[in-house]
């Protein structure tokens, strides 16, 4: 349960924009412009290939639980019954044009139109990455499932597919029809979605209280000093499960704010005391500088480093589940 302890972190408002408490993530017009002008990507492969995909499961009942790695921010979270995704996103490109901006490698790992009939939509925040306008409309005319949102998002989210969206600030619940309970949680970052717009919406991660444990799907986010995955680990149940990004990091002057490098992200595995993690966000679209395959070279290397078990935090291929094995109630 949701402890009720207060003190919880809250997003910094201005009555006009969010930020993160006591920071200010956005990076600085003259950062930009370095950035633009120095920076050297290496060269990814115009096609990636998949692995064979997984079999896919019309729902799984009780407290299984079964994470599908779609592409990027995109999974497949099934368990109590229910099927959840987050960020959907299977247009080519993402980019607020289809004739420009970053292009996949990596084809998702299901189609649309293979993925079981979906419930529940979760969105961390309006990048163009984690919403894509094409998927939305596309599941609501399909499936019509309950999506939930960061506030200052739902207007966006019913102009760009006409689907209604409930918002949440960081810590409000949203409790479904078979009492499964989601919480939007804090994640540090930001938003836009054209210019001017910054941070005039918030963003998060999402906690799911799912009958055979919680699952922690984390958005974007920076790792800093760590108190906002402190927070989660103090405030929420004990988790079965974190999604954690693990690309888009260099330069790391540059990234270091906003998006947690391999290493970054198993030390926020340690910090939740979560079983089990899946890495999400890379190999699909270049938006760094890293090669295709660094982040998960890098999260192997970082978990020897601390000791950890590869069997517990996993670079799924797009397209590959995993059932997660069950954990023991404290």
């Amino acid at each position: 349960m949701m402890s009720q302890q207060k003190n919880r972190m809250m997003p910094d408002w201005d009555g006009k924009r969010f930020s993160y408490p006591g920071e200010n993530i956005l990076a600085s017009p003259a950062d930009v412009l370095r950035w633009v002008v120095t920076r050297k990507p290496t060269r990814w492969p115009a096609r990636l290939p998949n692995p064979p995909a997984d079999s896919v499961i019309d729902r799984v009942p009780g407290t299984g639980l079964r994470i599908t790695y779609i592409n990027h921010a995109t999974t497949l979270i099934q368990g109590g019954g229910l099927n959840l995704l987050t960020d959907p996103v299977f247009s080519r490109r993402v980019s607020p044009v289809s004739f420009a901006g970053p292009k996949r490698h990596r084809e998702p790992g299901l189609s649309l139109s293979q993925l079981p009939p979906i419930d529940v939509v979760l969105l961390s925040h309006t990048h163009y990455d984690h919403m894509d306008a094409r998927s939305l409309k596309q599941l609501q005319q399909r499936d019509d499932p309950v999506v939930l949102a960061p506030l200052n998002t739902a207007s966006l989210i019913k102009k760009l597919c006409g689907s209604e969206a409930e918002q949440l600030s960081w810590w409000d619940e949203h409790i479904l029809d078979n009492e499964i309970r989601i919480t939007l949680v804090p994640a540090r970052h930001w938003t836009s979605r054209s210019p001017g717009d910054q941070n005039k919406a918030l963003w998060g991660g999402f906690v799911l209280s799912m009958p055979g444990g919680a699952v922690y799907f984390a958005g974007d986010t920076g790792y800093g000093r760590g108190d906002h995955f402190e927070q989660i680990r103090q405030y929420c149940e004990p988790l079965r499960c974190a999604l954690l990004p693990i690309g888009a990091y260099e330069p790391r002057w540059f990234m270091k704010p906003q998006h947690m490098n391999p290493e970054e992200a198993v030390q926020s595995f340690v910090d939740l005391q979560a079983a089990y993690a899946v890495a999400i966000h890379h190999g699909t679209f270049q938006l760094t500088d890293e090669a295709h395959d660094a982040p998960a070279t890098a999260l192997l290397e970082s978990l020897e480093a601390h000791g950890i078990e590869q069997a517990q935090f996993r670079a799924l291929g797009n397209g590959q589940a995993w059932d997660i094995p069950s954990i023991t109630p404290t």
